[in-house]
């Protein structure tokens, strides 16, 4: 498990309207990430999220997932993850809210 109180996350924009999220999602990381994500989404800059180097999710981490569908939503845009990490994707399936994550 990861010490929340030192954990890290971030928000990489990539070529190809891509983006990539690293490090542990958490009530205590999510916060800048989503204004960061908010913000490439809305430019058309996100419209593929790599989440294959996210080492550890909770709720928030959802939460913020489920948020940035929204934006892209609100915005006409469409939105896809890719490799999404198991931890996130059962916390996903216990809310049932799986299938918001792997269509898009």
């Amino acid at each position: 498990m990861i010490d929340t109180a030192v954990a890290r996350a971030a928000f990489e924009v990539q070529a190809g309207a891509r983006a990539r999220v690293s490090g542990a999602l958490h009530f205590t990381t999510v916060s800048p990430l989503l204004e960061q994500g908010e913000a490439a989404i809305q430019a058309g800059e996100a419209l593929v999220i790599d989440l294959g180097a996210v080492v550890e999710s909770d709720s928030a981490g959802l939460a913020l997932l489920i948020e940035w569908l929204s934006v892209a939503k609100a915005g006409n845009r469409s939105l896809r993850y890719e490799n999404i990490p198991a931890q996130l994707h059962q916390l996903a399936r216990l809310s049932d809210v799986d299938e918001l994550l792997t269509t898009g």
